[in-house]
């Protein structure tokens, strides 16, 4: 394999007309956490993706032994602590036996002192419906607008998800989506999980990859997610192999086209997940809910790279500000519930 690409900022550049559009965006954010209590009729504010928590828990990752040299500097122990939050994508919390299947599994990794290496939101969909990083935030716009104002925004929503259309018809995505259709009631720690976009490792640029092992899929199937999950860490541990691709150029492997696949790059395993039996942490704690895995405050040779990542960067700091002054008016403290 030729050396792999090294991280260049400009792939994070915005130009002038995405900095604007992100500012509206950014006032649609603190508009909708806002609101967001009597949105999903709960006594504080969310967050503005990814708002429903089904469980968290601790775990650990173990490096892989044969771990290639030149990535042995980047895992210099032989395991690492985690925290694991299980959510649903969707921003508004909905108290209902069956959720849409689109999970989350982030992974916050701490080194030997409890201090905070890296996190990582992966999803159970390894591609990014939009690469135009104006579609994007003019969509975003009107879906936060939609949840705040209802029937009145509901054209501007309709008429920008049409814009984004020609970028799902893409063999790769609609490959995904089907596969999507046919696991939609299997169970939450059976899918295959992604980090969508790429991330930094230390000079290079990666994508990862996270594959349950001897996860029965047909689990839980007449429970909510929350039971389900909670019965199977009382009998079971779990384990799934972390891989990674790097990349080598940028026609296969491309930073800012998030609705393709990379090619021509092989997985490389680099180590387990494991989460041993009875690990969630008690869902009455509302420390669950404090819990940040704002990928931007990772080590910077972990951050995340592209455009419609540095997105969320802005996202995530306005959600949480908005969030701890919500929370501190309506519970008289500072919390980032």
């Amino acid at each position: 394999m030729p050396n792999p690409i090294k991280y260049n900022k400009k792939f994070d550049e915005l130009n002038e007309e995405e900095k604007e559009l992100l500012e509206i965006n950014k006032k649609t954010i603190a508009d909708f956490v806002e609101q967001s209590p009597s949105i999903s009729d709960i006594n504080y504010a969310t967050r503005n993706a990814h708002a429903k928590t089904y469980a968290v828990a601790k775990g650990r990752f173990c490096v892989d032994p044969n771990i290639p040299e030149t990535l042995k500097i980047f895992f210099d122990k032989e395991k690492f602590d985690l925290m694991i939050r299980f959510s649903n994508a969707q921003l508004k919390i909905r108290n209902s036996k069956k959720d849409i299947p689109a999970y989350g599994f982030a992974v916050q990794i701490k080194d030997e002192n409890g201090g905070l290496l890296a996190n990582y939101p992966l999803v159970n969909f390894p591609l990014f419906p939009v690469n135009s990083v104006s579609t994007f935030l003019k969509l975003f716009t009107a879906i936060n607008r939609f949840y705040i104002k209802k029937w009145s925004s509901l054209f501007s929503l309709a008429g920008q998800m049409i814009k984004v259309l020609p970028s799902v018809l893409t063999g790769s995505f609609m490959k995904n989506v089907l596969k999507l259709i046919s696991k939609r009631n299997d169970f939450i720690l059976s899918f295959d999980y992604h980090s969508v976009g790429a991330y930094r490792l230390g000079d290079h640029m990666m994508k990862i990859k996270l594959k349950p092992r001897s996860v029965d899929k047909n689990t839980g199937k007449k429970q909510n997610i929350q039971n389900a999950l909670k019965d199977y860490f009382q009998t079971h541990d779990f384990s799934a192999d972390v891989l990674i691709q790097l990349c080598y150029d940028l026609e296969n492997q491309p930073i800012n086209k998030l609705n393709v696949e990379w090619k021509n790059s092989p997985f490389i395993k680099i180590g387990e997940i494991k989460i041993d039996r009875e690990s969630l942490l008690d869902p009455r704690d509302c420390n669950s809910e404090l819990l940040s895995f704002n990928p931007f405050e990772s080590k910077s040779i972990f951050q995340p790279v592209g455009k419609i990542q540095k997105l969320r960067d802005e996202a995530y700091k306005v959600s949480v500000q908005t969030r701890r002054k919500i929370n501190k008016l309506l519970h008289g403290k500072k919390t980032e519930l």
